[in-house]
C-alpha cells in the first residue's frame, strides 16, 4: 500500500499546541494505524501532523503562486 504521506523523516522541531475536533482526532488515529502498517514502522498520530501540514503546503499550487508573487513584488 502506498499512502500520500510516506515514511516520516527526522527533523528539528518547535512545540505548538493545537485543538482538534474530536472527529478529526479519531481520523488522525485511524490514519496513524494505516500508516504504521503501510510503512512497517509504528507512528503516533501526533507525529503525523507536521508532515501532513508540510505536504499540504508543498502541494498547494495557489499558496506557492502567492509566495512567488510576494517575492517578486
Amino acid at each position: 500500500m502506498k499512502l500520500l504521506l510516506g515514511p516520516l523523516p527526522r527533523t528539528g522541531t518547535v512545540k505548538m499546541t493545537v485543538s482538534l475536533p474530536f472527529t478529526l482526532k479519531e481520523e488522525l488515529e485511524r490514519y496513524a494505524e494505516v500508516h504504521s502498517i503501510a510503512c512497517h514502522q509504528k507512528v503516533e498520530p501526533v507525529d503525523l501532523i507536521p508532515h501532513m501540514l508540510a505536504l499540504i503546503l508543498a502541494k498547494d499550487r495557489q499558496f506557492r503562486k502567492a509566495i512567488r508573487e510576494k517575492k517578486g513584488a
